[in-house]
């Protein structure tokens, strides 16, 4: 059984195609397809159900799919262990983030460690911060950037603290609120508002923060990104309530402070165990030890 053999398999399995998945791996397809033939004649069972319209794992590609993943991981870690011995850092690296991550200018932290790791692979995953603290403690990502209210903090993975932020509240230039220099929770509260999903961190800050002050609110539309938050809030459907750190690189929209707001903390996160040469030269890249444990 050969890595490339195992690699064409996960490419057809995401792919859902013979075609596809020999563009990914640039090869040609009569070529991966007799590998993969070779395959399931080496383990006795068919991987996959072709049909004109349609490839499917079958239960003994399901089962296998996994295993080979882990396999590949394996391998490919060996190759960057090995790379870094020899002074060179390379792999891949899956870096996490919320969607309003303020604290750490992303773009020029990836800029500066691409310039110096060119040979690494990096993959950015957006998610709502439990769903990245979970991941980490998988091993799925390596590093993520959180955003969690102040009550919370980031459980069974090592963390450091970036910053410390209120929320403002973002309103559409011709909302009669745009012309205040603050408002209360009192009054937002007799607003129609778009905010992220119930019960992920960014929404709960809110939440609480209404809660405790004894205040109801309507949110009426829910959206997973602070990119449609704002785009609603453009359009006057909903008002809006996001980090203040954040809300500059907002267009077409007038932030305004919130008298009694609600805070969050930004985190960083990494893996305790077993992180790759790519993960310790991020992690160093933002003056955090390898050893540290936040």
């Amino acid at each position: 059984m050969e890595l490339q053999q195992m690699r064409y398999v996960i490419a057809v399995a995401e792919t859902n195609s013979f075609t596809r998945a020999a563009e990914r791996c640039l090869v040609v397809q009569s070529a991966l397809s007799h590998q993969i033939a070779r395959l399931e004649r080496e383990l006795g069972a068919k991987l996959f159900d072709r049909t004109s319209r349609r490839v499917r794992l079958t239960p003994a590609g399901a089962a296998f799919l996994p295993a080979a993943r882990q396999c590949l991981d394996a391998a490919d870690r060996a190759a960057a262990e090995v790379a870094a011995a020899v002074g060179e850092v390379r792999g891949r690296l899956t870096v996490g983030l919320i969607p309003t991550v303020a604290a750490v200018d992303l773009p020029r932290v990836l800029r500066d460690f691409r310039q110096r790791y060119p040979s690494v692979r990096i993959s950015l995953r957006v998610g709502a911060s439990e769903d990245l603290v979970e991941q980490v403690k998988q091993g799925a990502i390596e590093v993520a950037f959180l955003g969690l209210p102040t009550t919370a903090r980031p459980d069974g993975v090592p963390a450091r603290e970036l910053a410390r932020d209120r929320l403002v509240a973002v309103v559409a230039p011709d909302h009669p609120l745009a012309a205040e220099s603050a408002v209360s929770l009192r009054r937002l509260s007799t607003e129609v508002f778009v905010d992220l999903p119930a019960r992920t961190a960014g929404r709960i800050q809110s939440d609480q923060a209404f809660t405790a002050a004894g205040l109801t609110r309507d949110v009426a539309f829910e959206v997973t990104t602070a990119y449609l938050m704002s785009r609603l809030v453009e359009q006057g459907l909903a008002v809006a309530m996001l980090p203040a750190a954040y809300a500059p690189q907002l267009t077409g929209v007038t932030t305004i402070e919130v008298t009694d707001a609600p805070a969050r903390v930004e985190y960083v996160i990494w893996s305790r165990f077993d992180r790759t040469p790519a993960a310790n030269a991020f992690l160093a890249l933002l003056d955090i030890a390898p050893g540290s444990v936040g």
